[in-house]
């Protein structure tokens, strides 16, 4: 008897001591989800050749994707523009620089490859305008870009990113006669930073694109389009089955979209090499009050409210879904399942290779064609 209480005595401070450091490691886990980030190092320059103006990068699946990208590097440049792939083995890829670097320029190790590409709205060579939305979380900056339609598009950057992000959409949606007004939300390092700082995964940031479309509709807008990207996918769901103004909404164009937060934070931590059940320990964390405060979050995340393939029957709009099946960050199965629950509202042409965000860069003329399509054929296009 004696023996069992020594072991007892011994097994539950070990105990105690396994569920601490279980509950450190999932609520380490949720608070990187909420935590707003920024652009990561995630290839390597290995060499530029200033006369030849190419560029060595470490070879990845996104480094090595045909197509025009950019690279946010640190020294003389902050951000360069890349071209072709030239060549590439087993390791390394070289590609052609857009952005010409000067001989003696100091240009960093550590770099971080993006889809952006336009990085100012000056470089699209249209007229332009910086305005400012007042939201719920203060005076939001947005870039507004006239065209002759009443129907505008209010652009939705993603998670970890600036409003720069949406900036390829503008020519093509331009060109079919509609005003486009980029926005910022809470948190993405323009907006105003809320009380605690945390994403909420578009359970709020949908108040803040909500009330771009008020400023649209007060400034000559008789109805919008919202085009989300990656996390402002979700928010423009939000928006869409929140907002009073939702009979405005005349339609949604989603490029990577997270549909269903569920399956992306699963397919992210399969990707991470987190085993079952850290994942849904860590939603559910963030799913409660208390242990979403203790994980970073302002409020508890509202995951059955986010889920739109749960919720399809309440859309009431057409909406264009541009996913590649390659995505590689947030999958594409919620947008299929979007896709099959609502074939009368959806349209989903079939994208693939191509990596997040990274539609318009592999292939700008399917990706421009598709959006163009669908805007004339939903009647949308000035000309229409």
């Amino acid at each position: 008897m004696k023996s069992l209480r020594h072991a007892v005595a011994l097994l539950v401070p070990a105990l105690l001591a396994l569920g601490a450091a279980l509950a450190f490691i999932v609520f380490g886990v949720a608070r990187r989800v909420v935590t707003p980030i920024r652009r990561a190092p995630d290839t390597a320059i290995l060499a530029v050749d200033t006369g030849a103006q190419t560029i060595e990068l470490t070879r990845t699946p996104d480094t090595e994707l045909p197509g025009r990208y950019g690279l946010f590097t640190t020294g003389t440049y902050g951000y360069v523009k890349l071209g072709a792939v030239l060549s590439a083995d087993a390791t390394t890829v070289r590609r052609k620089l857009l952005t010409q670097i000067e001989s003696g320029a100091r240009v960093d190790r550590d770099a971080g490859f993006s889809g952006w590409y336009y990085s100012s709205p000056s470089e699209l060579h249209l007229r332009w305008e910086s305005v400012l939305i007042g939201s719920p979380a203060g005076p939001c900056p947005a870039w507004f870009f006239p065209a002759t339609s009443s129907t505008w598009v209010i652009q939705v950057h993603g998670r970890g990113v600036t409003r720069a992000e949406c900036l390829r959409a503008v020519p093509v949606l331009h060109a079919l006669g509609l005003p486009n007004l980029v926005v910022s939300y809470r948190n993405d390092g323009e907006a105003p930073r809320s009380r605690g700082g945390a994403y909420a995964l578009g359970a709020a940031e949908w108040r803040d694109v909500d009330a771009a479309i008020g400023y649209a509709l007060r400034h000559g807008a008789d109805r919008v389009l919202l085009m989300g990207w990656s996390m402002g996918g979700a928010v423009s769901l939000q928006v869409a089955v929140n907002s009073g103004n939702r009979d405005r909404i005349a339609g949604l164009i989603l490029d990577s979209p997270v549909i269903d937060w569920r399956t992306v934070l699963r397919f992210q931590a399969r990707e991470a090499g987190m085993r079952a059940p850290l994942p849904d320990l860590a939603m559910s964390a963030l799913s409660l009050p208390l242990t979403a405060r203790l994980s970073g979050a302002e409020e508890a995340i509202p995951f059955d409210r986010l889920d739109m393939v749960a919720r399809a029957d309440e859309l009431t709009m057409p909406i264009l879904i541009l996913h590649s099946d390659d995505d590689g960050f947030v999958p594409s199965d919620a947008s299929h399942a979007l896709q099959e629950a609502r074939p009368d509202l959806v349209t989903m042409p079939h994208f693939s290779v191509a990596r997040h965000t990274k539609l318009w860069n592999y292939d700008q003329v399917s990706w421009t064609r598709a959006i163009t399509d669908w805007v004339t054929e939903q009647g949308f296009s000035a000309s229409a």
